[in-house]
Protein backbone atom coordinates (compact mmCIF):
# COMPACT_ATOMS: atom_id res chain seq x y z
CA UNK A 1 0.00 0.00 0.00
CA UNK A 2 1.48 3.68 -0.96
CA UNK A 3 0.09 6.61 -1.08
CA UNK A 4 0.74 10.56 0.37
CA UNK A 5 4.93 9.46 0.35
CA UNK A 6 4.19 6.14 2.80
CA UNK A 7 4.75 3.25 1.95
CA UNK A 8 3.18 -0.25 3.81
CA UNK A 9 4.36 -3.81 3.52
CA UNK A 10 3.40 -6.96 5.52
CA UNK A 11 6.38 -8.41 7.21
CA UNK A 12 5.32 -11.94 7.69
CA UNK A 13 6.48 -14.27 10.79
CA UNK A 14 3.90 -16.89 10.68
CA UNK A 15 1.16 -18.13 11.80
CA UNK A 16 -1.07 -19.02 14.50
CA UNK A 17 -3.91 -21.44 15.14
CA UNK A 18 -6.76 -20.93 18.01
CA UNK A 19 -10.06 -22.76 18.30
CA UNK A 20 -12.52 -20.31 17.71
CA UNK A 21 -15.26 -20.31 19.80
CA UNK A 22 -12.90 -20.82 22.81
CA UNK A 23 -11.20 -17.86 21.37
CA UNK A 24 -13.72 -15.31 20.08
CA UNK A 25 -17.17 -15.48 21.68
CA UNK A 26 -20.62 -13.27 22.11
CA UNK A 27 -21.88 -14.02 25.35
CA UNK A 28 -25.33 -12.25 24.56
CA UNK A 29 -25.43 -14.62 21.31
CA UNK A 30 -28.56 -17.27 21.00
CA UNK A 31 -26.92 -19.97 19.49
CA UNK A 32 -23.92 -20.18 18.11
CA UNK A 33 -22.26 -17.00 17.07
CA UNK A 34 -19.99 -18.83 14.56
CA UNK A 35 -22.78 -20.67 12.96
CA UNK A 36 -22.74 -17.95 9.94
CA UNK A 37 -19.16 -17.97 9.36
CA UNK A 38 -18.23 -21.13 9.10
CA UNK A 39 -16.39 -19.77 6.11
CA UNK A 40 -13.82 -18.66 8.30
CA UNK A 41 -13.02 -21.69 9.65
CA UNK A 42 -11.41 -24.96 9.22
CA UNK A 43 -12.53 -28.51 9.88
CA UNK A 44 -11.95 -28.56 13.39
CA UNK A 45 -13.47 -25.31 14.49
CA UNK A 46 -10.34 -23.49 14.18
CA UNK A 47 -8.87 -20.56 12.50
CA UNK A 48 -5.06 -19.80 11.82
CA UNK A 49 -4.23 -15.63 12.46
CA UNK A 50 -1.29 -14.19 10.62
CA UNK A 51 1.57 -13.11 12.61
CA UNK A 52 4.04 -10.84 12.09
CA UNK A 53 4.20 -7.05 11.65
CA UNK A 54 4.47 -3.79 9.10
CA UNK A 55 7.28 -1.66 7.61
CA UNK A 56 6.04 1.71 7.36
CA UNK A 57 8.49 4.32 5.02
CA UNK A 58 7.85 7.42 5.47
CA UNK A 59 10.75 10.33 5.15
CA UNK A 60 13.70 8.91 6.23
CA UNK A 61 12.40 6.90 8.66
CA UNK A 62 11.72 2.74 8.54
CA UNK A 63 9.13 2.02 10.91
CA UNK A 64 8.39 -1.42 12.55
CA UNK A 65 5.12 -1.51 13.84
CA UNK A 66 5.15 -4.88 15.60
CA UNK A 67 7.63 -7.18 15.34
CA UNK A 68 5.84 -10.65 15.39
CA UNK A 69 6.52 -14.07 17.23
CA UNK A 70 10.14 -14.24 16.98
CA UNK A 71 11.95 -18.10 16.86
CA UNK A 72 9.00 -19.76 18.05
CA UNK A 73 7.48 -23.31 17.25
CA UNK A 74 4.94 -24.74 19.60
CA UNK A 75 3.02 -26.32 16.98
CA UNK A 76 -0.06 -23.61 17.40
CA UNK A 77 2.80 -20.91 16.61
CA UNK A 78 4.68 -21.22 14.68
CA UNK A 79 7.22 -18.18 13.80
CA UNK A 80 10.77 -17.11 12.74
CA UNK A 81 10.48 -15.45 9.03
CA UNK A 82 10.29 -12.32 10.14
CA UNK A 83 14.02 -11.07 9.44
CA UNK A 84 13.89 -13.21 6.27
CA UNK A 85 10.85 -11.50 4.89
CA UNK A 86 11.88 -7.83 6.14
CA UNK A 87 15.44 -8.48 3.97
CA UNK A 88 13.10 -9.60 0.93
CA UNK A 89 12.09 -5.62 1.59
CA UNK A 90 15.23 -4.39 0.96
CA UNK A 91 15.60 -3.70 5.06
CA UNK A 92 18.05 -5.14 7.04
CA UNK A 93 18.22 -5.01 11.08
CA UNK A 94 20.62 -1.82 10.66
CA UNK A 95 17.68 -0.08 8.87
CA UNK A 96 15.39 0.04 10.95
CA UNK A 97 14.97 3.19 12.58
CA UNK A 98 11.63 3.19 14.96
CA UNK A 99 10.09 -0.71 16.55
CA UNK A 100 6.68 0.93 17.64
CA UNK A 101 4.51 -1.28 19.24
CA UNK A 102 0.62 -2.25 18.96
CA UNK A 103 0.50 -3.45 22.66
CA UNK A 104 3.09 -6.23 24.28
CA UNK A 105 1.50 -9.27 23.76
CA UNK A 106 4.44 -11.95 23.63
CA UNK A 107 3.69 -12.32 19.15
CA UNK A 108 3.83 -8.88 18.99
CA UNK A 109 7.48 -8.70 20.23
CA UNK A 110 8.88 -11.55 19.74
CA UNK A 111 11.79 -10.17 17.74
CA UNK A 112 12.71 -6.67 19.59
CA UNK A 113 14.79 -9.21 21.36
CA UNK A 114 16.33 -12.64 20.87
CA UNK A 115 18.98 -14.10 23.51
CA UNK A 116 19.01 -10.66 25.52
CA UNK A 117 20.07 -8.53 22.48
CA UNK A 118 18.75 -5.70 20.82
CA UNK A 119 17.65 -7.01 17.25
CA UNK A 120 17.18 -3.56 15.85
CA UNK A 121 20.59 -1.79 16.92
CA UNK A 122 19.57 1.79 15.99
CA UNK A 123 15.79 1.79 16.54
CA UNK A 124 13.89 3.88 19.46
CA UNK A 125 11.51 1.26 20.62
CA UNK A 126 8.34 2.86 21.51
CA UNK A 127 4.99 1.89 23.29
CA UNK A 128 2.28 3.33 25.70
CA UNK A 129 3.51 3.94 29.30
CA UNK A 130 0.02 1.82 30.55
CA UNK A 131 1.50 -1.47 28.82
CA UNK A 132 5.20 -1.10 29.75
CA UNK A 133 3.85 -0.86 33.22
CA UNK A 134 1.42 -3.86 33.26
CA UNK A 135 4.10 -6.00 31.08
CA UNK A 136 7.40 -5.18 32.80
CA UNK A 137 7.76 -2.52 35.60
CA UNK A 138 4.44 -3.53 37.38
CA UNK A 139 3.81 -5.57 40.84
CA UNK A 140 2.61 -8.20 38.36
CA UNK A 141 4.59 -8.06 35.78
CA UNK A 142 5.46 -11.28 33.93
CA UNK A 143 8.42 -12.69 34.11
CA UNK A 144 8.76 -13.64 30.52
CA UNK A 145 7.87 -10.20 29.14
CA UNK A 146 10.39 -8.87 31.95
CA UNK A 147 12.90 -11.14 30.31
CA UNK A 148 12.51 -10.16 26.63
CA UNK A 149 11.84 -6.51 26.76
CA UNK A 150 13.90 -5.06 29.86
CA UNK A 151 17.39 -4.89 26.87
CA UNK A 152 14.91 -1.98 25.37
CA UNK A 153 15.02 0.18 28.63
CA UNK A 154 18.24 2.17 26.89
CA UNK A 155 16.25 2.30 23.21
CA UNK A 156 12.96 3.27 24.82
CA UNK A 157 10.20 5.84 24.39
CA UNK A 158 7.58 6.31 26.15
CA UNK A 159 3.95 7.98 25.33
CA UNK A 160 0.58 8.23 27.34
CA UNK A 161 -1.35 10.07 24.59
CA UNK A 162 -2.35 10.52 21.00
CA UNK A 163 0.88 11.59 19.62
CA UNK A 164 2.76 12.16 16.56
CA UNK A 165 5.58 9.59 16.08
CA UNK A 166 6.91 10.11 12.45
CA UNK A 167 5.45 12.01 9.36
CA UNK A 168 2.30 11.12 8.65
CA UNK A 169 2.33 7.85 11.59
CA UNK A 170 -0.07 9.05 14.42
CA UNK A 171 -0.44 6.96 17.62
CA UNK A 172 -4.13 6.56 18.62
CA UNK A 173 -4.42 4.52 22.07
CA UNK A 174 -7.64 2.61 22.62
CA UNK A 175 -7.25 0.64 26.13
CA UNK A 176 -9.29 -2.69 26.65
CA UNK A 177 -7.05 -5.56 24.81
CA UNK A 178 -4.20 -4.30 27.06
CA UNK A 179 -4.07 -1.37 29.20
CA UNK A 180 -1.91 0.76 26.83
CA UNK A 181 -3.31 -1.63 23.06
CA UNK A 182 -2.61 1.10 20.36
CA UNK A 183 -4.16 1.88 16.89
CA UNK A 184 -1.13 3.30 14.37
CA UNK A 185 -3.20 5.97 11.85
CA UNK A 186 -1.27 6.33 8.65
CA UNK A 187 -2.20 9.47 6.51
CA UNK A 188 -0.69 11.31 3.67
CA UNK A 189 -2.27 12.21 0.07
CA UNK A 190 -6.19 12.97 1.55
CA UNK A 191 -5.74 8.87 2.26
CA UNK A 192 -6.20 7.49 6.18
CA UNK A 193 -5.09 4.08 7.02
CA UNK A 194 -5.30 2.47 10.23
CA UNK A 195 -2.93 -0.62 11.37
CA UNK A 196 -5.31 -2.08 14.37
CA UNK A 197 -3.25 -4.49 16.29
CA UNK A 198 -5.26 -6.50 18.33
CA UNK A 199 -8.28 -4.56 17.96
CA UNK A 200 -9.31 -7.33 15.82
CA UNK A 201 -7.88 -11.17 15.66
CA UNK A 202 -10.38 -11.89 12.69
CA UNK A 203 -12.53 -9.83 10.41
CA UNK A 204 -16.06 -11.40 12.04
CA UNK A 205 -15.39 -8.81 15.14
CA UNK A 206 -15.88 -6.00 12.59
CA UNK A 207 -18.71 -7.33 10.56
CA UNK A 208 -21.06 -7.98 13.77
CA UNK A 209 -21.33 -5.85 17.17
CA UNK A 210 -20.55 -8.06 20.85
CA UNK A 211 -17.34 -10.15 20.10
CA UNK A 212 -15.22 -10.90 23.09
CA UNK A 213 -11.78 -11.68 22.83
CA UNK A 214 -10.46 -14.66 25.32
CA UNK A 215 -7.13 -13.03 26.25
CA UNK A 216 -8.66 -8.91 26.82
CA UNK A 217 -7.83 -7.86 29.76
CA UNK A 218 -10.72 -5.44 30.21
CA UNK A 219 -13.64 -7.45 27.57
CA UNK A 220 -15.83 -4.84 28.11
CA UNK A 221 -13.84 -1.72 27.46
CA UNK A 222 -12.09 -3.78 24.10
CA UNK A 223 -15.41 -4.87 22.71
CA UNK A 224 -16.68 -1.04 23.06
CA UNK A 225 -13.26 -0.01 21.17
CA UNK A 226 -13.90 -2.66 18.58
CA UNK A 227 -17.72 -1.47 17.80
CA UNK A 228 -16.44 2.41 18.00
CA UNK A 229 -13.52 1.80 15.50
CA UNK A 230 -16.10 -0.71 13.03
CA UNK A 231 -18.30 2.10 12.91
CA UNK A 232 -15.86 4.90 12.08
CA UNK A 233 -14.30 2.52 9.38
CA UNK A 234 -17.53 2.07 7.53
CA UNK A 235 -19.05 5.37 7.85
CA UNK A 236 -15.21 6.84 6.84
CA UNK A 237 -14.25 4.13 4.20
CA UNK A 238 -11.23 4.56 5.59
CA UNK A 239 -8.58 1.41 4.86
CA UNK A 240 -7.58 -0.53 8.11
CA UNK A 241 -5.09 -3.90 7.95
CA UNK A 242 -4.35 -5.83 11.37
CA UNK A 243 -1.10 -8.74 11.47
CA UNK A 244 -4.08 -10.89 12.50
CA UNK A 245 -6.62 -10.51 9.56
CA UNK A 246 -6.59 -11.54 5.93
CA UNK A 247 -2.51 -12.33 5.86
CA UNK A 248 -2.39 -8.88 6.95
CA UNK A 249 -3.88 -7.11 3.72
CA UNK A 250 -5.56 -3.64 3.62
CA UNK A 251 -9.26 -3.95 3.06
CA UNK A 252 -12.34 -1.79 3.94
CA UNK A 253 -15.91 -2.20 6.06
CA UNK A 254 -18.60 -1.55 3.61
CA UNK A 255 -21.98 -1.15 4.58
CA UNK A 256 -24.19 -4.26 2.50
CA UNK A 257 -27.63 -1.97 2.69
CA UNK A 258 -29.16 -4.19 4.99
CA UNK A 259 -27.48 -3.64 8.03
CA UNK A 260 -25.24 -5.51 7.88
CA UNK A 261 -21.41 -4.70 6.98
CA UNK A 262 -18.84 -6.74 4.69
CA UNK A 263 -15.21 -6.87 4.62
CA UNK A 264 -13.42 -5.90 1.06
CA UNK A 265 -10.24 -6.49 0.90
CA UNK A 266 -7.78 -4.53 -1.54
Amino acid sequence: MEFGGISIHPVMDGYGRHGAREFLSKPEADGDPWACHTDLLDADGGFTMSMGGFLVRTGERSILVDAGLGRVDTGDYRGGAFLESLRSLGVTPADVTDVIFSHLHFDHVGWATQRGEVVFPNATYRCHAADWAYFVDGPEALPVAVRKLSPLVERLSLFDQECAIAPGVDALPVPGHTPGSTIYVLSGGGVRALLLGDVVHSVVELLEDGWQMAFDVDRQAAAAVRERIARELEASGDLAAAPHISDMSFGRLLATGDGRRTWMTV
